[in-house]
């Protein structure tokens, strides 16, 4: 079972339906995204709410002039039977930089830009563009 995915897979579907507010099940690597994704701008907020018989993110999502979506694309790179590592220098760039690609490093998850600022290599996550 892939939370990560899960939790993406959530995003794009909210987008896809046009919805204003989504939730899921709360990891910490899941929170760690929503707050990538918040400072990116890609959701407006997102709030932890802790409710039995388990914590829940919910998310708002972003759209500009009421129809088009802060998200076109959300895409999985390392999976759980397929991990997918990166040095510093070849981190991959999401839509020629258009977009964000979020790494797990030994510092904790951050943008792939800020990866390749502190020079440190990492899981690649994703890509959200």
């Amino acid at each position: 079972m892939d939370t990560i995915a899960d939790f993406l897979t959530i995003i794009r579907n909210g987008y896809l339906a046009k919805k204003d507010v989504v939730v899921a099940k709360h990891t910490n690597s899941c929170e760690e995204i929503a707050k990538l994704l918040k400072a990116d701008g890609f959701i407006v907020d997102y709030s932890v709410e802790n409710t039995k018989p388990a914590k829940k993110i919910i998310m708002t999502l972003r759209y500009f002039d009421k129809a088009l979506p802060a998200v076109t694309g959300i895409k999985r790179i390392s999976t759980s039977s397929v991990r997918i590592y990166s040095g510093s220098t070849a981190i991959p760039q999401a839509l020629s930089g258009a977009g964000t690609t979020i790494v797990s490093t030994s510092a904790g998850l951050m943008t792939g830009k800020t990866a390749r600022e502190k020079h440190l290599g990492g899981e690649v996550i994703c890509q959200i563009w």
